[in-house]
């Protein structure tokens, strides 16, 4: 039997499959640039250090004076990074972050200030005299000039990039924080951080230890909704969708006792990073165990949903009929 017989009496409609196709793809496009544009987060540029100077050298000098005092989070953390205890956790038993050791170290006075600063001191007589003058005092004069350059900061105003503070014994310091500050407004000191003995300069560890040690890092998270009390934690700014399976680590930061500085069995927030990736571990293997522990394997026998998903196969039974094959 050929075509025109097979389909005689059935009606036929001309068919453009191209016009379709292009009705199709542009009818998609309309859709994702509308749920773009009304659903997509924020393309915020990445955040360098030139940004923080350029924006707030304030805040810049404040934190690079606090790396060469040895005051800031960074120097005083622990490991892996240094022998600091100001950020070491633990509980009962376990001390993980102890046992690790330091294997990615940080010094950041020497790293975040005084070797920028000696590699930007060829060619200029002033600063390698500044630094020479820094280096070779003891640590009392050093302690005392830091102290003094700290304390004015809280008055320290900025303009056209520049800062200014009150006059006072600060030695040479203003030297040095003025030429660290414009080595960092002009991205010298992104690319100095980044430096290493590894083929590929990848490591922002540095970067972002120094970064996370100022308030405008803080500033900015907090403006983004990606601090811990935000319930942050995500790849994509916003609240919306980011990465949802984080919730399930962000959720505990909000209850007791990891929110607490006194909580139970030795949990509190000063150690709720370490508590609850515990946690997470037993409630994870337990997941995954489900099948060989006993009384937890047996729960879907105790609470019969599956009853109500088969109900018409067990009201069969019940009524005498046979289930359909």
């Amino acid at each position: 039997m050929d075509n025109t017989t097979y389909y005689r009496g059935i009606r036929m409609v001309p068919y453009d499959l191209v016009k379709e196709l292009v009705i199709a793809i542009v009818g998609v496009a309309i859709v994702v640039i509308v749920l773009a544009a009304a659903l997509s987060s924020p393309d915020v540029p990445s955040l360098t250090i030139a940004r923080w100077a350029q924006q707030d050298p304030v805040d810049f000098v404040t934190t690079a004076t606090s790396e060469l005092a040895g005051s800031s989070t960074s120097a005083q953390y622990g490991p892996p990074y240094n022998h600091g205890d100001a950020s070491v956790q633990h509980l009962w038993f376990l001390h993980p972050q102890s046992w690790a050791g330091i294997h990615h170290t940080a010094d950041p006075a020497r790293q975040f200030v005084l070797e920028p600063l000696q590699l930007a001191a060829a060619g200029d007589r002033a600063l390698g005299s500044a630094l020479s003058t820094f280096q070779g005092a003891n640590s009392d004069q050093q302690g005392a000039w830091l102290d003094a350059y700290t304390t004015a900061l809280g008055d320290a105003t900025a303009a056209n990039g520049q800062i200014t503070v009150a006059a006072g014994e600060y030695g040479p310091l203003p030297v040095l924080m003025t030429r660290l500050l414009g080595l960092a407004q002009s991205g010298g000191l992104d690319g100095l951080l980044l430096v290493n003995d590894r083929f590929y300069e990848t490591d922002y560890t540095r970067p972002l230890l120094y970064m996370a040690d100022g308030g405008y890092f803080a500033g900015l998270a907090e403006n983004e909704k990606l601090t811990g009390s935000q319930w942050g934690m995500m790849n994509e700014t916003g609240r919306y969708p980011g990465q949802t399976w984080l919730w399930l680590f962000t959720m505990w930061y909000q209850v007791a006792p990891f929110d607490r500085e006194h909580g139970f069995l030795g949990v509190n927030s000063a150690n709720a990073d370490l508590a609850i990736i515990v946690v997470m571990t037993v409630l994870s293997a337990a997941l995954v165990l489900i099948p060989f522990i006993p009384g937890l394997r047996d729960i879907p026998r105790w609470l019969p949903v599956h009853r109500l998903i088969w109900r018409h196969h067990y009201a069969e039974i019940r009524a005498g009929h046979d289930p359909p094959a």
